[in-house]
């Protein structure tokens, strides 16, 4: 398998595409619920195949939101509380998955560009890969911001 982005004929970005029907005959609520308490008890639907880039991610709490529930209508409404993620966002998920499938393909650098949590979560799954990553900023960006992102040592641009 070779990484592809972009459609050969019409430039538009790819589509992940599932058999979902070969997913459904490996996969059973016991064997997701025997899983890793993280988001790798999802691996069989995830489109990777080697070792995973693992910092910790996912299993993060639903928080019921009363208020919010109320306000639309609704009895019962949970939110994902994905702040309790390593980098503190939901993208240390897709990050994973992501520098995971960058080691398969033989990749030793990712890079992104990004103000905050995209750049924070690059940074640390490349720093547990023992991957180089570059982060593009804008020169404006207070440093402050990227404080959880200079902490996984990533050659930062700008």
């Amino acid at each position: 398998m070779q990484p592809v982005n972009l459609c050969d004929f019409c430039f538009s970005p790819l589509e992940v595409s599932y058999d979902y029907k070969a997913m459904a005959e490996g996969l059973s609520r016991e064997k997701l619920a025997g899983g890793p308490l993280s988001m790798w008890r999802y691996r069989d639907m995830l489109p990777v195949e080697g070792k995973e880039v693992d910092i910790g991610a996912g299993f993060t709490p639903l928080v019921k939101a009363d208020n919010l529930g109320r306000e639309l209508g609704l009895d019962r409404l949970y939110i994902k509380n994905d702040c309790l993620n390593p980098t503190y966002s939901f993208k240390d998920r897709v990050v994973s998955v992501a520098v995971t499938k960058a080691r398969e393909f033989g990749f030793d650098t990712v890079a992104c560009a990004s103000t905050g949590n995209l750049a924070a979560s690059v940074a640390a799954h490349a720093a547990k890969a023992n991957m180089k990553a570059y982060v593009f900023v804008p020169s404006n960006v207070e440093s402050g911001k990227l404080v959880g992102t200079a902490i996984y040592n990533p050659v930062l641009m700008t």
